[in-house]
């Protein structure tokens, strides 16, 4: 089995939308009450939909970039608000936090082969 998409709960889709638009992704299916994109790099696919219930963040986003810095520079510069800048984390990634409207987490981050492959890993 392969992982192909996430749906989490949002409480306005164009206001979400137009978030996740500026991050990168690109719309695949567009309706008032659900939105699917493409990720911007690779063909995993993200979906939102109009939650009927107050939206309670849970899940965290990881978008992996070979270049945290420059990529969290990049959406600085394009009206993006951190809460964490990059750091070097204990678990050997490098990552930032920034929030979408509705308050899910998202963090870019790198791991590089410790993404899969982290000194800890079980081994078979």
């Amino acid at each position: 089995m392969r992982l192909n998409q996430i749906t989490i709960p949002v409480s306005n889709i164009p206001r979400s939308k137009s978030f996740y638009m500026r991050l990168g992704f690109r719309l695949l299916v567009d309706s008032p009450h659900y939105t699917r994109f493409l990720a911007p790099d690779g063909d995993t696919t993200f979906s939102l939909h109009l939650s009927e219930d107050d939206v309670v963040p849970g899940a965290v986003i990881y978008l992996e970039s070979d270049k945290v810095d420059k990529e969290v520079a990049r959406l600085q510069g394009r009206g993006f608000e951190f809460e964490a800048q990059p750091e070097d984390t204990g678990w050997l990634w490098r990552e930032a936090v920034l929030r979408d409207p509705d308050g899910h987490k998202i963090k870019i981050y790198h791991a590089g082969k410790n993404r899969v492959d982290p000194p800890w890993r079980v081994k078979d």
